[in-house]
């Protein structure tokens, strides 16, 4: 695997998800996300489910928090607008699904422009993320 990308931007790696352990155990992702507001990943949960039930509006809101709150920890860690973000890291997964729930809900809702932008955005982060994630 490379360690950059064409531009030689190294990849980002997020720390560790406080997130990922009550969620494996089985806490629900409205208490996780309720203890854990920084975390990506519970608010990726609650818009992927969400959109399994059909409730667009929601799954957009819950995506674009995710979305946002990963952009944060990007930032925070180096990140700086550009460069990949891969999928093969398990802590980058929750931002990476956010972005995919938030191309889907964009979609749902008829945010066309939107939902291309961020499908474009997961496929220049992680190729393997976006095939993953069905984008």
């Amino acid at each position: 695997m490379s360690t950059s990308d064409l531009l030689g931007i190294p990849p980002t790696h997020l720390p560790d998800d406080p997130a990922a352990r009550p969620l494996e155990d089985g806490v629900a992702p409205d208490q996780v996300a309720a203890a854990q507001p920084a975390s990506s990943l519970a608010w990726a949960v609650l818009a992927e489910d969400a959109l399994a039930d059909d409730r667009v509006v929601e799954a957009y809101a819950y995506a674009r928090t995710g979305y946002h709150r990963g952009l944060d920890a990007l930032r925070r860690s180096g990140w700086r607008g550009q460069g990949p973000v891969p999928w093969e890291h398990e802590a980058n997964r929750g931002f990476l699904r956010a972005l995919a729930a938030l191309a889907k809900a964009a979609g749902a809702i008829g945010e066309e422009e939107e939902r291309h932008r961020c499908a474009e955005f997961l496929r220049a982060s992680s190729a393997t993320g976006a095939r993953e994630l069905g984008l």
